[in-house]
C-alpha cells in the first residue's frame, strides 16, 4: 500500500506542477483543465494516507504534506468560482427592460442535428442576442426561422467546426468577420445598440484549442485571447466578450486575458457553470465564457439544458448601469503579465490593431 500511495502522490505532484510551466504544448496546457478533478483526487488520496499509513513514520508525513499542498494549490484556482468567494460583479437591484442585454452562447456541435432543441431554448428564454459556434450551412438554414424575431445577423457558416452565427433583436452596427490569428478560425465583432440608444462593443470568439488533433500548442488560442484583451483595455466603451474560448475559467491564460483586458467575470463568487462535456459529468469544465466591462451588473447567469451538443448553452443577462458598476474591480496586471502578453502576440506576429473597434 505504501508503494501505491507513493506512486499516486508522485503523479499528483506532476499534474500539479506541469501547469506552472508556460510551455504551450497541449499536454502542459491541458493540465489547467481538470483542476477540480485533481482536487477531488487529492482529497481522496489525503484520506487514504490518513487511514493506511503509519503516522509515526516520516515518509507518511512527507506524503501527507505533499498531498495537502497539492490540494490547497488546486483549490486556490477553483475557489473563486464558488459562493465562498466575494462576487466580482454586483447583482442588479433593478430590471429596467430598456437597459438589459441578454446573450445566449451556444456551441451547437456541427454534426448535431437537433436544431429544434436550440430553437425551443430561444423561444423560452428570449435572448436579445444568440451566438452559435460550430454552426455550418445546415445550421444556418434551420436558424433562418429566427430572422423574423431577430432581424439583425452576421453569418459565417463553415464546415471545419469553426462556423459562427450571430442573431440579434437589437441593431448591430459595423459588423465584421475577422480571422485574427488563423486563416480558418473566424471571430465576429460589432456594436450593439441598446433600447436606450447606448452602444455596446461586442466580440464573439472561438479560438482553436491545444490538442493532438488540432493545434499541438496553445500559442494560437492564447494569441487570439490576448490581442482581443489588448484591444479593449484602454477603451471607455461598454464591452462584452463571449464565446467558447477552449480554455477554462481558472487557467493562467484566461486569468491573463482578464488582467490585460480589465474585463470582469460574473461567475466569480457565484459558480463554475461547467459547459463541457455534456456526456461526462466527472469530466466537465467551464469552456464557454462571457466577460464584460464595469458598465454592467448581473441580472442572472445560467447553464441551460442539453441540445444534443457536447456543450451546454450559457445564458447571461446583464444590466447596463455604468454608475452603479464603476467601482467593480477585477484582476490587475503587473509588469510580468504585460511582458508575457507581449511574448504571446509577438510569437504569432499579431497585433491588437488587427481587432476591430466598432463604435469607437
Amino acid at each position: 500500500m505504501l508503494t501505491v500511495l507513493i506512486c499516486l502522490t508522485l503523479l499528483l505532484i506532476l499534474a500539479t506542477l506541469l501547469p506552472l510551466s508556460r510551455h504551450p504544448h497541449w499536454i502542459v496546457r491541458g493540465m489547467d483543465f481538470p483542476r477540480l478533478q485533481i482536487a477531488v483526487i487529492a482529497a481522496v488520496l489525503l484520506l487514504a494516507d490518513l487511514i493506511f499509513l503509519d503516522l509515526q513514520a516520516l515518509i507518511a508525513w512527507a506524503l501527507i504534506s505533499a498531498t495537502t499542498l497539492c490540494l490547497l494549490w488546486q483549490l486556490w484556482w477553483i475557489l473563486p468560482y464558488t459562493p465562498c468567494w466575494p462576487k466580482e460583479v454586483k447583482t442588479a437591484t433593478e430590471s429596467s427592460q430598456e437597459r438589459q442585454i441578454s446573450i445566449l452562447t451556444s456551441n451547437v456541435l456541427t454534426p448535431n442535428r437537433n436544431a429544434d432543441a436550440l430553437i425551443k431554448l430561444i423561444q423560452q428564454h428570449q435572448p436579445d442576442i444568440l451566438v452559435t459556434l460550430e454552426s455550418d450551412q445546415w445550421w444556418e438554414d434551420q436558424l433562418n426561422a429566427l430572422d423574423t424575431d431577430m432581424p439583425f445577423s452576421v453569418k459565417c457558416p463553415l464546415d471545419n467546426l469553426y462556423g459562427m452565427h450571430v442573431y440579434s433583436k437589437l441593431p448591430l452596427e459595423e459588423p465584421e468577420i475577422c480571422y485574427l490569428v488563423e486563416q480558418d478560425v473566424p471571430s465576429i465583432h460589432a456594436s450593439v445598440v441598446l433600447k436606450t440608444g447606448d452602444k455596446v462593443r461586442v466580440h464573439f470568439i472561438h479560438p482553436a484549442p491545444p490538442s493532438p488533433t488540432e493545434n499541438p500548442e496553445s500559442a494560437e488560442r492564447d494569441a487570439e485571447l490576448i490581442v482581443v484583451a489588448k484591444s479593449v483595455v484602454d477603451s471607455d466603451q461598454p464591452i462584452i466578450v463571449t464565446g467558447d474560448l477552449n480554455d477554462v475559467a481558472w487557467s493562467a491564460t484566461t486569468r491573463l486575458f482578464r488582467k490585460i483586458s480589465g474585463l470582469l467575470d460574473p461567475r466569480v463568487g457565484r459558480g463554475i457553470y461547467n459547459t463541457f462535456h455534456v456526456d461526462y459529468p466527472f469530466l466537465r469544465w467551464p469552456l464557454d465564457h462571457l466577460f464584460h466591462s464595469r458598465h454592467f451588473v448581473l441580472i442572472s447567469i445560467q447553464r441551460l439544458p442539453s441540445i444534443g451538443s457536447d456543450h451546454f448553452s450559457l445564458f447571461t443577462k446583464l444590466l447596463f448601469m455604468p454608475q452603479h458598476g464603476e467601482d467593480q474591480a477585477g484582476l490587475e496586471a503587473d509588469d510580468a503579465d504585460h511582458e508575457w502578453s507581449e511574448e504571446i502576440v509577438e510569437k504569432q506576429n499579431v497585433s491588437q490593431h488587427d481587432v476591430p473597434e466598432p463604435g469607437r
